[in-house]
């Protein structure tokens, strides 16, 4: 293989071009751009190709680049077959549409704005959707409780509930010694540490425990709702099921969103319980509060029992909408595995997002009724 070349001659203020050399795709390397670079203003008055080598589309396309097409078929009379390649590249090149003119930088902005807010429309009414769906199987649950598949819930229920006991209350643990590390310290300053066992307990009843359990649900439970779905899904399992006369509704929805709505409430209770002993522990050694003397102190307390309810009432919702959250985004899943990763992924941050959205505003409305 030659390596293509050139060689441009200035004569009486005219180039005249002389190829050498295999004008292929191979052979020509960067050549093209040093070609244009050459050529650029100037006219070729004549090309000579006695020592042009092979030649195909490739170096044809790099001429009619260079040249902007303005060599003529009598300048080929040595190597015919290499013209009728360079007029067919060039006529191609002519018709050809320009290239789209890329959008400024603020263009594009505000399209992927546009975009992003297309995309929350279409998936709010998707969710709508979903929900009303739901509704509706619920209501068909209810009207025929003997075709309720009771086995399903048990396990889902042992699954999502039970089996996450131990993970809620080891991190409601941690949290109430951190909340008591950060009290105890806080409080020391103004001599009223003894108070710390009042923070603790508002703490954990009222925020803490259910928010923690209801996130580390979020990424247990709504990822494999997502993911137990999204496969049945992809396998063509629930167009199996709707072939054979199964509502997917009753079969996988239904039992997982009652098992997450039972379970979360004894979830959100256990870890209050591991909350407590965390922050009992931390004022056991750090300011010798006994647990007898740190459990009078939430009992005396008359507005202990008030938290507690507002964190169990919380619990129902964070559970009906992380179950919800997780069985839509799998009932969304396409033919492909990565479709389903994206649906577990937004599935986790879709249920987060909403606990905490969710906490806020109940945050809001417990304030205006004074609980």
């Amino acid at each position: 293989m030659n390596t293509a070349a050139y060689e441009i001659v200035d004569s009486d203020g005219e180039a005249r071009l002389r190829l050498t050399g295999d004008w292929t795709t191979t052979a020509l390397g960067r050549l093209p751009t040093e070609l244009s670079r050459d050529l650029e203003g100037r006219d070729i008055a004549s090309i000579d190709t006695s020592d042009l080598g092979r030649f195909d589309t490739a170096g044809a396309l790099a001429l009619v680049q260079a040249s902007s097409g303005r060599l003529a078929k009598s300048q080929w009379k040595d190597r015919p077959e290499a013209g009728r390649i360079y007029h067919m590249i060039e006529l191609l090149e002519r018709q050809s549409a320009p290239a789209p003119k890329r959008p400024s930088a603020f263009v594009r902005t505000f399209a992927k704005i546009g975009r992003g807010v297309y995309d929350f429309g279409g998936e709010a009414m998707l969710s709508l959707a979903f929900l009303g769906r739901l509704m509706a199987a619920v209501v068909e649950a209810a009207k025929h409780p003997g075709g309720i598949r009771w086995p399903a819930w048990v396990s889902q229920a042992e699954r999502a509930g039970l089996d996450a006991i131990p993970i809620v209350m080891i991190t409601n643990f941690f949290i109430g010694a951190v909340i008591a590390f950060i009290g105890v310290d806080l409080l020391t300053d103004f001599g009223a540490q003894v108070f710390a066992v009042q923070l603790i307990g508002v703490a954990m009843f009222r925020e803490f425990a259910v928010v923690i359990a209801s996130v580390l649900l979020a990424g247990r439970s709504a990822s494999a709702f997502a993911a137990e779905i999204g496969s049945m899904r992809m396998n063509q399992e629930v167009d199996a099921m709707q072939v054979m006369g199964v509502n997917p509704f009753q079969a996988l929805v239904i039992p997982r969103v009652a098992s997450l709505v039972l379970m979360l409430p004894l979830l959100t209770f256990m870890g209050m319980i591991g909350g407590l002993v965390g922050g009992l522990v931390v004022c056991w050694s750090s300011l010798n509060l006994g647990p007898s003397f740190f459990f009078q102190r939430l009992v005396e307390d008359g507005t202990m029992a008030q938290h507690l309810m507002v964190g169990l009432v919380k619990a129902p919702v964070f559970a009906l909408v992380i179950a919800a959250i997780g069985c839509r985004q799998g009932m969304a899943v396409a033919g492909d595995v990565e479709s389903l990763g994206r649906r577990v992924t937004a599935a986790v941050v879709q249920a987060i997002f909403a606990i905490i959205f969710l906490d806020a505003v109940f945050a809001l409305v417990f304030l205006e009724l004074n609980i």
